[in-house]
């Protein structure tokens, strides 16, 4: 079955009471049992609700997973991945990463004994120099947020599997439209649904998908124990923005190819961070990986200071100041202040993350509109 039609079709069944062709919303806490321990599948909704599964089969099915298990953000996607570890095990991760992670992984999870060590790694021979006996899992976001640096896969999946580690890939910036790293040797795909896949600025949630039935009996006791799981309402509306999905995507990177173009040529402007530029140094991985390079961008002023992206963010009109991404309508954001502001300020500059760096969720709107936007914003810097 092909991506357009999964997102619309797999996991997904006609109700079989009524034939309503949209999903139920069953916004119940609770199922009527016939006795103790016999009932339909369904006993307490924090362990499962019937909205939740047809969320849970569709985003399996989009990621060319076996299994997919939705939490209520994100971070509890995160947090449900990182308890599966013990004390004195280790992590070895990307740099260049989202500042939600950086944060429960060295303020949360590190206190508790669990060794990050954080490379860059689209430089593999960094990635093989981390290893130690103790490495259990390497945490690879790719494109990484802010600064579209690519990883690859397949690459660090093979130093993974060599040294009997867990892959998992953060695919939030590309959205299973455009890249499916199980695809590539990851072991888990790990999204914040809050962005791309539901698309529409109403909901928090995240997901994790995965093949091995052992970790996902492990994740899913993880989910059910600790309780970060999403209501039926919120897996309703993830089921509607993803039949348009594709649609969407597709928006997105031709739109977003416009303004990394309209950008790099300005005067204005300083370097700007997209992965379909050919003289990108991840370019020719992300060709490989990714089936287009979508609609996220970073760039810096000529002026790259903190004063000038402030006159910038000042002066947007369609592109909103705020904090997320991949919704339909575009966002501008200052990592260094905003969703990276808990990543300390040396360790920013070490990954290449400048205080005047400006980040673009490029939305669907006419393209004509957002480059006048633009325009206003630079002519004020």
């Amino acid at each position: 079955m092909h991506f357009n039609t999964k997102t619309l079709h797999a996991g997904i069944e006609p109700d079989p009471d009524t034939g309503a062709i949209m999903t139920p919303i069953y916004q119940t806490s609770t199922y009527v049992q016939s006795e103790p321990g016999k009932h339909k599948g369904y006993e307490y909704s924090r362990t499962h609700n019937p909205t939740r599964t047809a969320l849970q089969n569709n985003l399996a099915a989009l990621e060319n997973a076996k299994h997919a298990l939705c939490f209520s953000t994100g971070m509890g996607a995160v947090d449900g991945i990182i308890k599966i570890l013990q004390p004195g095990d280790e992590v070895i991760s990307t740099n260049d990463l989202y500042g939600g992670t950086y944060r429960i992984f060295t303020k949360v999870f590190a206190p508790l004994g669990i060794k990050f060590t954080f490379v860059p790694m689209a430089d593999l021979a960094a990635v093989k120099a981390a290893v130690t006996d103790k490495t259990k899992m390497f945490w690879v976001e790719t494109p990484t947020n802010p600064l579209l640096n690519i990883i690859d896969i397949e690459a660090v999946a093979a130093i993974a599997k060599d040294s009997n580690a867990l892959t998992v890939v953060d695919n939030t910036f590309a959205s299973p439209a455009l890249q499916n790293p199980m695809d590539w040797g990851a072991d888990m795909v790990m999204h914040s649904v809050t962005k791309y896949i539901n698309g529409h600025s109403d909901v928090v949630m995240g997901a994790v998908c995965l093949n091995d039935d052992d970790l996902k009996e492990r994740l899913e006791f993880m989910q059910n124990s600790c309780g970060a799981t999403p209501g039926p309402q919120d897996a309703f509306l993830v089921l509607r923005g993803i039949k348009t999905l594709h649609i969407r995507m597709q928006r997105h990177c031709e739109n977003g190819r416009e303004i990394a173009n309209f950008l790099n040529n300005h005067p204005k402007v300083g370097h700007v961070y997209w992965p379909g530029f050919e003289h990108h140094t991840g370019h020719e991985v992300a060709k490989k990986q990714m089936k287009d390079f979508g609609g996220m961008i970073s760039f810096t002023l000529s002026n790259d200071s903190m004063e000038s992206a402030m006159d910038f963010l000042r002066n947007t009109h369609l592109f909103s100041l705020a904090e997320s991404l991949g919704g339909v309508e575009s966002l501008v954001g200052h990592p260094a202040s905003m969703t990276h502001a808990s990543i300390p300020k040396e360790e920013r500059e070490k990954a290449g993350l400048s205080d005047g760096l400006i980040r673009l969720s490029v939305g669907i709107e006419h393209i004509d509109d957002l480059k006048a936007d633009l325009e206003t914003a630079l002519a004020a810097t």
